[in-house]
Order: structure tokens, then sequence, then C-alpha cells
């Protein structure tokens, strides 16, 4: 890899793929420029998608300490880089593939982790990280409001039974 350009290609491959969370390979073949476009818009502002040379993607993923995806390097092949959400993107795939049969995702990794095809499929039926913490929120303030009833339960029970000890020595008291 003489070619100063090749050079910076892989040093500007290496980069997204150490500054994403995520990377999605797809393979485009049969797509048009206005779908690719389409694509581009739907994946969002946390996902960059770009039309890679695969020798030159397959050096940038292996200096950034990805040898997984190297299976997948065949045929035209375009990176989703993913620094925000990986549902989102994961979605934003799934559903332009449901209507453009021609984009076939490949696999991908997450956090380093190399996942196929049809776990990329199951992140994207995952609720979005937004959904998910709201439903952890509510649940930690239902607990928290159990837990004061419980606690508010336990001083009203105390007084009851002192009330229940005092008629019950009142009527001992009084029968004598």
């Amino acid at each position: 890899m003489a070619r100063p350009d090749k050079a910076a290609a892989v040093a500007e491959l290496t980069d997204k793929f150490r500054s994403s969370s995520a990377a999605v390979l797809t393979e485009y073949r049969g797509l048009t420029v206005a779908q690719t476009k389409q694509l581009r818009r739907s994946l969002g502002e946390n996902a960059q998608y770009a039309v890679v040379k695969n020798t030159l993607t397959k050096i940038a993923a292996n200096e950034a300490g990805i040898s997984t995806l190297d299976d997948l390097f065949n045929g035209p092949t375009a990176v989703a880089f993913v620094t925000g959400d990986p549902v989102e993107a994961a979605k934003g795939l799934r559903d332009f593939a449901k209507e453009n049969p021609n984009l076939v995702i490949k696999g991908g990794v997450l956090d380093g982790k190399a996942l196929s095809a049809d776990e990329i499929k199951k992140l994207a039926d995952l609720e979005s990280r937004e959904v998910l913490l709201s439903k952890l929120a509510g649940a930690f303030k239902a607990k928290q409001s159990q837990a004061a009833s419980v606690f508010q339960a336990l001083p009203s029970k105390l007084v009851r039974t002192v009330d229940a000890l005092r008629a019950k020595q009142a009527e001992q008291g009084g029968a004598e």
C-alpha cells in the first residue's frame, strides 16, 4: 500500500471504526443513487453510510482491532458507522431493506462484538434507548412508591396495636 491516497483512506476508515459504537456492513447492489440518499436520511443523524473498498476497509478494521468482519468483505460493500444509538440505525436499515430488497445486511460489530445479520435484526426489534430508560425509571418509581407505602403502614399498624392494647387494658382494668 505505497500510495498515499490509499493510506489516507485506510487511516480515515480506521478512525471511523474506532470512534463508532457500531458498524453495520451491507451489500447495496442494485440501489439507485436516490435510494442510497434516502437510506442515508433514514439512518438518522448519528450514523454515517459510506460505500467502501473491501480491501482497504478490511485493513482498516484490522488496524482498529476488529478482525471478526473479515469474511463479510466480498461483493459491493457499504458500511453504516453508528456513533449514537445503534438501535435507531438498525431500525433504519431494517425498514429500508423491507422496502428495498436490494439492500442486504451482511453483519456488523457492536462495541467490539461481532453481530450476524439476524442479530442486527433482533437489535432493530428492541425499543429505543429513551423508551427503555423511561420504563426503567417507571419501575424504580413504582418500587419507591411501594416502599413508601410499606414504611407508612408500619407506624400506623403500631398505633393501631398500641390502641388495641390500651383498650384491652382498660377492659381488664375496668373489670377489676
